[in-house]
């Protein structure tokens, strides 16, 4: 991993989704987040539930730009395995009001 840091605010992303909390997930989020998959606005709840917390998601993070907000991570989950994966994430007021991943 880089040096730089994650946004304190993704880093809360990453510990929930890693954990597989869905509380402490949606708690990050703001209540209008949106997100997109390979450049495809998905229902968040839905992926979420589907991508993360049903099987079993995990996010390691390889590198780290954008001061913080952005990061390429290997992910994976018992749906898929794993893949190299981007990242992207707008904060706002605190949460994370988008994120944009894909593979890398």
């Amino acid at each position: 991993m880089t040096a730089q840091q994650l946004n304190p605010v993704v880093q809360e992303f990453v510990d929930a989704l890693n954990a597989n909390d869905q509380d402490r997930l949606s708690a990050i989020l703001t209540d209008d987040a949106s997100m997109s998959d390979d450049g495809v606005e998905r229902n968040l709840t839905q992926w979420t539930d589907s991508e993360v917390f049903s099987s079993n998601g995990r996010l390691d993070v390889e590198t780290i730009g954008d001061h913080g907000t952005e990061l390429v991570a290997n992910y994976t989950n018992s749906r898929w395995g794993s893949m190299l994966t981007t990242w992207r994430f707008t904060v706002r007021d605190g949460k994370v009001s988008r994120f944009e991943t894909g593979q890398a």
